[in-house]
């Protein structure tokens, strides 16, 4: 049963506390795996050559230092909305609260775009549908999942990530089989040959390969629906994040012995071409089912965590209470839910938002800056049960590394940072209309409750 809160004269429900320590690590995986494993590893090869595993395994490190900052947050203060709540009870300034959770909910956008391609080339290796139908069924089911519940969603996605991960072990087998058999060797995988020289290479693939970590931002959100979230959260968090470099190095090392890099940056990705140098003649329809897969999980994901965001914020008062309704039966933000399906099916409709990754990475730099701040700040307030606490140098190291992975030294063009303002500026306008609706809310309250109290 959902347990009764009460809130504005009402009762309401809550979120029902239901996921173990498995299926938060599973999703945690799933969630870093679905970020794109085929598609970043061609463009990654763009900026550091051969080597381009040096950037996943830096990434992933340098992720560590603010993983930290979330599970110290996530112990002291385990509520939906992630980011935004931390803010917000760090700095009390609303608006940049608003802006941040913008900032992530715009993160959770490009799930969109995964959507168009299980529409379009993944769906279409099997069945002929226009892109926007497929997507809007695709779009449909996931948000029947969503609305189901949390448990019947993780369950899902505990699926989706093991046969995603089986999928890619078994290509990794198949490169470790080729190099046996003498088809390539380990000096593909040494050298760099970017343009601009080894460091610089290394640190613009570093900033890229953060798309790949939201993990720690989207694993708070559930963070509510789980069981013992003080212990399982920095287990399932750290855990997933070594679970999900191991197999992110290994795809990246074994496609760089076999395959050149310029093959690699084809449109045709990495999988296919370490098979094909293998011998071995596969389908494309085994590799669009291994892709299908991949977004039908990072679609959920992000789905899940859009809605859990939206919700919290309301729960918080950022946006209105009416986005923190939660079904009583299916104890399921369904308010929310409709709402971010929605977002994510106008941009269905209306286009593909791919070239909105690298801004996602640049707004998520910013996001993970603020948390690893915000964290040294909450140092002051105690809360009366014990937590996981990072050590002092993790954050402060944390906030540098994304202050420098943001900057325009790793090759990032000036169109992400036009686009990054404009969704700023976007966000500042959907704030003025979200006070003024708020304000006209309490203004219509406080004459519902003078009438009330009237002789």
């Amino acid at each position: 049963m959902a347990e009764a809160i009460v809130g504005s004269g009402a009762a309401q429900h809550s979120l029902k506390r239901v996921i173990g320590r498995r299926f938060l690590l599973l999703f945690v995986i799933g969630d870093i795996l679905g970020a794109g494993i085929c598609a970043l590893v061609g463009k990654v090869a763009g900026y550091a050559g051969g080597a381009l595993w040096v950037p996943f395994l830096v990434a992933f490190v340098l992720a560590t230092l603010t993983a930290s900052a979330y599970v110290e947050l996530v112990g002291k203060y385990p509520h939906a909305a992630g980011a935004a709540f931390y803010v917000n009870k760090a700095f009390n300034i609303p608006f940049v609260a608003f802006i941040v959770a913008f900032a992530v909910l715009m993160s959770g956008i490009t799930s969109a775009s995964a959507a168009r391609a299980f529409g379009g080339d993944y769906l279409g290796e099997s069945v002929t549908l226009p892109v926007v139908v497929g997507a809007s069924v695709f779009l449909g089911v996931v948000a029947l999942v969503n609305f189901a519940g949390i448990s019947e969603s993780i369950k899902v996605n505990v699926v989706l990530t093991v046969i995603e991960a089986f999928g890619l072990l078994v290509v990794i087998a198949i490169g470790i089989y080729a190099l046996l058999s003498g088809s390539g060797g380990p000096a593909g995988a040494l050298p760099f040959h970017p343009a601009n020289g080894a460091f610089l290479g290394v640190l613009g693939g570093t900033a890229l390969a953060f798309y790949a970590l939201p993990g720690s931002e989207d694993s708070v959100n559930p963070a509510e629906e789980s069981r013992d979230r003080r212990r399982d959260h920095p287990r399932a968090l750290f855990g997933g994040l070594v679970a999900a470099v191991a197999i992110y190095t290994a795809v990246a090392f074994t496609a760089t012995m076999l395959v050149d890099t310029e093959t690699l940056r084809s449109p045709t990705g990495p999988l296919p071409e370490v098979v094909r140098v293998a011998g071995l003649a596969f389908q494309p329809k085994s590799f669009a089912l291994i892709a299908l897969f991949a977004a039908g999980n990072i679609a959920l994901i992000n789905m899940l965590m859009a809605s859990r965001l939206v919700y919290g914020m309301a729960r918080e008062g950022i946006v209105p209470k009416v986005f923190a309704a939660v079904h009583p039966t299916r104890s399921s933000p369904w308010v929310a839910i409709v709402f971010t399906v929605g977002i994510a099916a106008v941009l269905v409709a209306t286009g593909d938002v791919s070239n909105l990754a690298d801004t996602t990475v640049f707004l998520l730099l910013c996001v993970f800056a603020t948390v690893n701040v915000a964290v040294l700040v909450l140092r002051k307030d105690r809360v009366d049960h014990g937590h996981y606490r990072a050590p002092s140098w993790m954050p402060l190291l944390g906030a540098a590394v994304c202050v420098v992975l943001a900057l325009p030294v790793t090759g990032r063009g000036g169109d992400v940072y036009l686009r990054a303002g404009v969704l700023v500026a976007v966000g500042g306008i959907l704030w003025s209309v979200n006070r003024l609706f708020l304000r006209g809310q309490g203004e219509r309250s406080e004459e519902v409750s003078e009438l009330r109290v009237a002789p």
